[in-house]
């Protein structure tokens, strides 16, 4: 007696899949890719600039919110760096004291310079009013980091030799209307102090938009710092 034909319940279901090509990926304009542009020096500069300022406040004890952060936290922050500069500053005993070129070594102590702790005020300045800050309470903006900064360029200007000189544009002359004896016009290039446009030396870059900011905060345990 044959078996009867299997019914259609005992068959085995075999499930095929076919593979669908992906879709292509969207036009993008040429030039840009398909992230976000890189970023520029300046703004990575500032960007590292601004992440280990926000882990020297978490390294605080106890640690020191960023909507919490005062005058107080960033001259911490400055004094700080010190200890990772490389600008020698002549004590006042110093022999070499006011030479802007000393014959020989000394022990005077290295110093981050004061350009490059001025250009990164800028950098960090900029950062916080990016992030939600407002330009009325920005700490890198009170008037107790100008005169920090002010006394650190004084500083260093004597104990180095070389003073910081405020650049001042001359003065157009114009042809006075009338006759008379047109005497020679002059036009007064003057120096002299003053809180910006200073020329800085070898390791202080200019802040900002006069120079490309220099790398000073390099990976360490926390941060490292250097000067350019």
């Amino acid at each position: 007696m044959e078996a009867p034909p299997p019914s259609s319940s005992s068959h085995s279901h075999i499930i095929t899949y076919t593979q669908t090509p992906a879709p292509p990926p969207p036009h993008t304009p040429s030039g840009s890719g398909s992230g976000s542009a890189p970023l520029s020096r300046y703004e990575s500069q500032k960007r590292r600039d601004w992440n280990t300022f926000g882990q020297f406040l978490k390294n605080q004890r106890p640690p020191v919110a960023l909507a919490q952060c005062t005058c107080h936290q960033v001259l911490d922050f400055l004094r700080y760096l010190d200890q990772f500069g490389k600008t020698k500053v002549h004590q006042p005993g110093c022999m070499f004291y006011g030479q802007p070129d000393p014959p020989a070594p000394c022990t005077c102590p290295l110093r981050q310079a004061w350009g490059s702790l001025d250009a990164l005020i800028g950098r960090l300045r900029a950062a916080y009013e990016e992030h939600g800050g407002s330009p009325q309470t920005n700490p890198f903006a009170a008037s107790a980091i100008r005169v920090y900064l002010r006394e650190v360029r004084e500083c260093q200007a004597k104990a180095r030799g070389i003073p910081y000189k405020k650049k001042k544009k001359k003065k157009p002359t114009f042809p006075r209307g009338g006759g008379g004896g047109g005497g020679g016009g002059s036009s007064s290039g003057v120096s002299g102090g003053g809180s910006g446009g200073f020329g800085h030396d070898d390791h202080a870059p200019s802040p900002g938009s006069s120079s490309s900011p220099t790398t000073m905060i390099s990976s360490r345990s926390s941060a490292s710092f250097r000067d350019d």
